[in-house]
């Protein structure tokens, strides 16, 4: 009875470590499958690693194995007594001389690597026009959501990072309020975000995002910084230089005009209401108290998590501490004359910020 119960919950635990595993790999989130070169270097890292760790293993399994077989008591007798050795030289200078070359095979790579994805120099490099040849983007990392500047483009935005693909996309990285991390799995390793200093690195992509499942890479916060540090996620969108440029231009000129009555009505809300802390221009330096909403209309996840639909988006406005506890988004209340917003006035601002789009 007891072997079949053994039995079952290892059969239960493989289970559910099968479940686990089968949300690894996923193009838009997992470090198995690199986008650029720096996650290329990291990954072959990881596998450098593991090998040298596979194979440490498999030689200790097979020396404690021999050692199990040749000198059990059943093979050798009852009464025999294994030669007493006090202290080998050689076995010695091997267990001590192996290890040594095995970190440094370890260790070679890693320096490398290190100091090669730590080089930010070209970030400031100029053509013969006196235009910078890289994109740059200052990464603020507020509680809980995140501002991507582009100081030499004029444009910022806010929850989805827009970069264009096989060049070396350069980051100034800061926190407004306490440590954050910046971390796109797929891109490569995080970095830390502080308040008292600026920390910089660079990323590449390959390919363009919207070939992937989602459209966008996942990024996220990788370091606990409050009660909704979970929710703390932002997207990565990569297109095409020729598309990039072309999304910039859109950004610096486009004037939103809202469409139809209703989202009239909720831009006469908004503008009472909301647009002390947000913008809804792309162009500028930065986007206020609050998210800059300029590409509302064109994110697929309201508040970085919930579904992109009015109806979440409504939930959202209604009551913001109830889904991102520890967020600094004021209720209703204060900024509706003491009041939730009605059911209309949530459906006027829902079609008003909606429709914030560069895209359309």
């Amino acid at each position: 009875m007891m072997k079949g119960l053994k039995k079952w919950r290892l059969f239960s635990l493989l289970a559910a470590l099968t479940i686990f595993l089968s949300g690894c790999g996923e193009e838009y989130l997992s470090t198995l499958t690199p986008a650029g070169q720096v996650g290329r270097d990291q990954f072959n890292l990881l596998l450098l690693s593991s090998a040298i760790m596979a194979l440490v293993i498999i030689v200790v399994v097979i020396i404690y194995v021999v050692a199990l077989v040749k000198f059990r008591r059943k093979k050798v007798g009852e009464d025999v007594i294994p030669k007493q050795v006090e202290g080998s030289h050689t076995l010695e200078i091997v267990w001590t001389v192996i290890p040594i070359l095995l970190l440094i095979v370890l260790a070679i790579p890693t320096v490398y690597y290190t100091y090669k994805h730590a080089d930010v120099a070209a970030m400031d490099q100029v053509d013969e026009e006196g235009n910078k040849t890289n994109v740059t983007v200052n990464v603020k990392a507020s509680l809980y959501w995140w501002e991507f500047e582009y100081p030499d483009l004029g444009i910022v935005t806010a929850q989805e990072l827009v970069v264009p693909t096989d060049q070396k996309v350069y980051f100034n990285l800061k926190a407004a309020d306490v440590k954050h991390s910046f971390w796109i799995p797929t891109a490569g390793g995080k970095m830390d975000t502080n308040v008292e200093n600026v920390n910089q690195f660079y990323l590449e992509f390959d390919d363009a995002s919207a070939s992937l499942e989602q459209g966008v890479f996942y990024g996220k916060c990788a370091e606990l910084c409050g009660p909704s540090h979970a929710l703390m996620d932002f997207k990565v969108k990569t297109l095409e230089p020729e598309d990039f440029n072309a999304w910039v231009e859109t950004m610096k000129t486009n004037e939103h005009v809202a469409e139809g009555e209703l989202a009239s009505q909720g831009e006469e809300i908004f503008n009472t209401s909301c647009i002390a802390c947000h913008a809804t221009s792309g162009a500028g330096t930065t986007g206020g108290m609050g998210p800059n909403l300029a590409t509302f209309g064109d994110r697929n996840r309201v508040a970085g998590f919930m579904s992109h639909d009015e109806e979440s988006l409504k939930k959202w406005i209604n009551d913001p501490q109830l889904y991102k506890p520890g967020n600094l988004m004021p209720q209703p209340e204060t900024i509706n004359d003491g009041e939730k917003f009605s059911e209309d006035q949530l459906d006027a601002l829902a079609a008003y910020l909606m429709g914030l789009s560069v895209e359309k």
